[in-house]
C-alpha cells in the first residue's frame, strides 16, 4: 500500500481540477461578447468554434494516460499547469474566429492531462477514496461556478480577454507551487504492475464497456448543461434581468449548490453499493429536464439547480469504479481510454449546441437531454449484479469497497 499524498499536494491537485473546468467554460460564458467583437450576428454562430477544445479534451486523454503510467504523473501535472496558463494567454491574444478556434483547441489538449493523471495521483493511497473523489469533484465544479461568476464580472468591467488572462496567471503560479511541494516519483506507476487472472480481465472488460457507454451519455449531459446553462438563463430571465454580472452570479450559485452533491455521493460510495446509488441519482435526471423544458424565470432557476445536482451527482461513479477495480499501475491508461471515448464523442454537444438551439430552441434541447439521461440509466442497469460467492466480490460494483492495495 502506498502512502497518501501530502496535504499541500492534494490541495493543489484539487485546485487543478477547478482550473481545468473553469478554463474550458470561460468561452461558453463570454461567447456573446466575443461574437460581438468578431462581427458575428449571434452567439450561436460562434459557439461551434469552441468544439475543438472539447474534442482534444477527450482525444488527448489516452496518450496522456499512457504517459502517466509509463513516464510519471508529477511531470505531466507540471506540463498541465504551465500549458493551461500559456494557452489561455494565447486565446486572449486572438483577433479572429479561426485564431480563437486554434488557441482553444490547444487549451483543450493541455486540459486533457488532468483527469487521467490528477485523479489517479490523488486517490493513490487514499484511505477513503470515495470521499477523495467527491471532494475533488466539488473542486472541479466550483471551477465551473468560478467560470460563470468571474467571467461575467470581467466581461462587464474589463473585457473578455481579461477573463482568460487572469486565470492564466493563477495557473502559472499554481505550477510553480506544485513544483516546490509535490513529492518526486522514484519510479513510474507501471513499475508496480501485477498480472490479473483471466476471469478478472473479462469482468473488467464488461465493467469498462458499460462504464464507457454511461460516461458518454453523462458527458453529453455535462457538456450540454455547462455550456448552455448561461444562455438558457439569459433567455428565460429576459423579463427579470439582462445584467451579465447578475446572471453570472445566479449561474455560479447553481453550480456551487450542485457541486456539493459530489461530496455527499463520495461519502455514500465508501459505504454503499455503487450500482444502487448510481441508478437512484440518474433516475432523477429525465423528469427534471422535462419539467425545465417549459419553465420560465425563478421556476426554471429552481429546476436548473435540481437537474445540475443530478448531473453533478452522477460524475463520481466512473472514477470510483476505476479506483475500486483497477490496479494503480494502470489506472491512468484505463481512465485515459474511457475519457478519450466519452469526452471525444461528447465534444459533439459543444458543436451541436448553438445550431440545435437556433433551429429548435432550448425546450427541444432539454427534451433531448431527458432522452440521453434514459440512455445512461439503461447502460448502468447492465452492470453485473451482486455476486453470491465471496470470491467474486472483487469484480462486482455491488460489493462495498475493501481495504486493499488495489482499492487504494
Amino acid at each position: 500500500m502506498t502512502a497518501a499524498l501530502p496535504r499541500q499536494t492534494a490541495r493543489l491537485l484539487n485546485v487543478a481540477h477547478a482550473l481545468d473546468h473553469m478554463f474550458l467554460l470561460i468561452f461558453a460564458t463570454a461567447v456573446g461578447a466575443i461574437a460581438a467583437e468578431f462581427g458575428f450576428p449571434d452567439w450561436e454562430t460562434l459557439m461551434p468554434y469552441g468544439a475543438g477544445a472539447f474534442l482534444m479534451f477527450g482525444l488527448g486523454s489516452y496518450p496522456v494516460g499512457r504517459l502517466g503510467d509509463l513516464w510519471g504523473r508529477r511531470r505531466l501535472m507540471l506540463i498541465f499547469f504551465f500549458g493551461m496558463g500559456a494557452s489561455a494567454l494565447l486565446v486572449a491574444a486572438t483577433r479572429s474566429a479561426w485564431q480563437l478556434a486554434g488557441a482553444l483547441t490547444l487549451m483543450g489538449a493541455f486540459s486533457s492531462i488532468y483527469h487521467p493523471i490528477g485523479v489517479p495521483m490523488l486517490v493513490r493511497g487514499a484511505p477513503r477514496p470515495g470521499l477523495a473523489i467527491g471532494v475533488n469533484g466539488l473542486a472541479g465544479n466550483l471551477g465551473v461556478a468560478l467560470a460563470a461568476v468571474t467571467t461575467g464580472l470581467l466581461v462587464k468591467y474589463v473585457g473578455w480577454r481579461a477573463a482568460f488572462v487572469t486565470p492564466a496567471l493563477v495557473a502559472i503560479a499554481c505550477g510553480i507551487a506544485f513544483a516546490r511541494v509535490a513529492p518526486k516519483e522514484h519510479a513510474p506507476p507501471a513499475a508496480g504492475s501485477v498480472a490479473r487472472p483471466a476471469h478478472a480481465r473479462s469482468a473488467l472488460a464488461r465493467i469498462f464497456l458499460v462504464m464507457t457507454v454511461a460516461a458518454i451519455s453523462s458527458s453529453l449531459l455535462f457538456n450540454f448543461t455547462t455550456n448552455g446553462n448561461g444562455q438558457l438563463l439569459r433567455e428565460r430571465f429576459a423579463g427579470i434581468t439582462a445584467d451579465p454580472a447578475i446572471l453570472g452570479a445566479l449561474l455560479a450559485l447553481v453550480y456551487v449548490i450542485a457541486a456539493f452533491a459530489q461530496v455527499a455521493v463520495g461519502l455514500l460510495i465508501d459505504r454503499y453499493p455503487l450500482k444502487r446509488l448510481y441508478v437512484g441519482i440518474v433516475l432523477l435526471q429525465a423528469p427534471l429536464f422535462v419539467a425545465a423544458a417549459a419553465a420560465q424565470g425563478w421556476t426554471l432557476f429552481a429546476l436548473q439547480i435540481a437537474f445540475m445536482v443530478a448531473v453533478f451527482g452522477a460524475i463520481p461513479f466512473t472514477d470510483a469504479m476505476i479506483v475500486r477495480f483497477v490496479d494503480d499501475a494502470m489506472r491512468s491508461r484505463v481512465s485515459g481510454m474511457r475519457l478519450a471515448v466519452s469526452f471525444g464523442v461528447s465534444s459533439a454537444a459543444v458543436w451541436m449546441l448553438g445550431p440545435v438551439v437556433k433551429a429548435a430552441g432550448f425546450a427541444t434541447l432539454l427534451l433531448l437531454m431527458a432522452g440521453i439521461a434514459l440512455v445512461t440509466l439503461l447502460a448502468i442497469s447492465l452492470l453485473p449484479p451482486a455476486p453470491r460467492r465471496a470470491g467474486a466480490a472483487s469484480v462486482s460494483p455491488e460489493s462495498p469497497p475493501r481495504s486493499s492495495p488495489a482499492a487504494h
